[in-house]
């Protein structure tokens, strides 16, 4: 499942309060997105296309543990979240939910910047630069649950399989 897009980049210690913000948990799913990010990117929710990957920092995705930072992006349609680091919770969140989210220590983007990404090889090309950086591999199995849409949708195929069995 490689993904290609355009790279929004943001700095060191998103958190889950920028990328779900409180006022809007309580609106409906694409509500809160329209306001992902806007925090420190006014147009972010309205530039972004589905595929777009977004690139951040270190610590990206720390505070709360809501999976609503998660949802929001992945109702924008983000193909792939790259970042330094992650929060543990948040990491874990996006490849429940079927986000493919990437450790890549020395990746080197710019907003627009067409970047392709590689979970499998864990690889991701620069096609803007013609740069290309090693990150963190998404294991084939794991990248099995991303592509079903997340654990909870692969989960019931799996049981439902069984079932029939």
């Amino acid at each position: 499942m490689n993904v290609r897009g355009k790279a929004f980049v943001f700095g060191d210690r998103i958190d889950t309060d920028v990328l779900a913000p409180g006022p809007y948990m309580r609106e409906p799913l694409n509500v809160l997105a329209s306001h992902c990010l806007e925090a420190v990117d006014p147009d972010f929710a309205r530039d972004v296309r589905r595929g777009d990957i977004v690139v951040g920092g270190e610590s990206f995705g720390i505070g709360s543990s809501r999976e609503q930072a998660v949802q929001a992006l992945a109702e924008l349609g983000v193909g792939a979240i790259v970042a330094r680091s992650f929060a543990r919770i948040f990491y874990r969140n996006a490849l429940n939910l079927g986000v493919p989210a990437l450790v890549c220590a020395d990746l080197e983007a710019t907003r627009g910047d067409e970047l392709e990404v590689r979970p499998v090889e864990g690889r991701i090309i620069n096609h803007s630069t013609g740069r290309e950086f090693t990150c963190e591999k998404i294991p084939t199995e794991l990248m099995e649950i991303v592509a079903g849409g997340g654990l909870m949708p692969w989960l019931e195929r799996k049981l439902a399989a069984e079932r029939r069995a």
